[in-house]
């Protein structure tokens, strides 16, 4: 199985700080006008927001950060390494296509979804069905990864409805489906030094 590169835990470690830091910046510019329990990121986003730049900074950087970690998760198989890019080149889009100051967006609603789906399969496409697979790429941990990003994605969609706390849930999938690529990562390299020990202690 290919080793992963060490900077791949830099790039899927980032995803997650970069994306929290930038909803709680944004939130702190927006002040107290801004409730992020029943209100979305993408309002954060959205132009004239006075967090405007920040919040789309960190989505640009977080796309960047999937399409980094997606190249060099070289285990994984490739569905799941391409639906893992696909999901980065649509944070790149929502950060590019905002929501308006006010109303819907078709377009960003549409750029979202689609973002959602993507990052919510790749960690079952990226699964591998070898025993010695990496824990984060067994079939087990991918498809209870997945299942959870999709009820998360649902229970949002729930949300938005006006049935709950859109904002809360949309932070829950978000975060799951940003910190899930380090844990499959962080697996890898632990499997790496784990073949690499007892290599090492033959020669000694």
């Amino acid at each position: 199985m290919r080793s992963v590169p060490r900077w791949s835990l830099i790039s899927s470690g980032c995803a997650p700080v970069l994306l929290i830091g930038g909803w709680t910046v944004a939130a702190a510019l927006e002040g107290p006008t801004y409730d992020p329990v029943s209100q979305t990121i993408s309002v954060l986003a959205a132009y004239g927001a006075a967090g405007f730049w920040v919040m789309t900074t960190s989505l640009f950087a977080l796309g960047v950060c999937h399409l980094l970690t997606a190249w060099g998760l070289r285990p994984a198989a490739t569905a799941g390494r391409v639906a893992l890019a696909c999901g980065g080149v649509a944070a790149l889009a929502v950060a590019l296509v905002p929501a308006p100051s006010s109303g819907g967006s078709l377009r960003h609603g549409s750029v979202a979804a689609v973002g959602f789906a993507l990052l919510a399969a790749w960690p079952v496409l990226a699964a591998r069905r070898e025993s010695r697979a990496p824990w984060g790429l067994r079939l087990v941990p991918a498809v209870t990864a997945s299942a959870l990003m999709a009820l998360g994605a649902a229970w949002y969609l729930f949300a938005t409805q006006g049935h709950g706390p859109a904002g809360v849930a949309e932070r829950f999938v978000t975060c799951l489906q940003a910190v899930w690529p380090f844990v499959v990562v962080a697996s890898c390299l632990r499997r790496s030094g784990e073949r690499e020990t007892p290599s090492v202690r033959a020669r000694g």
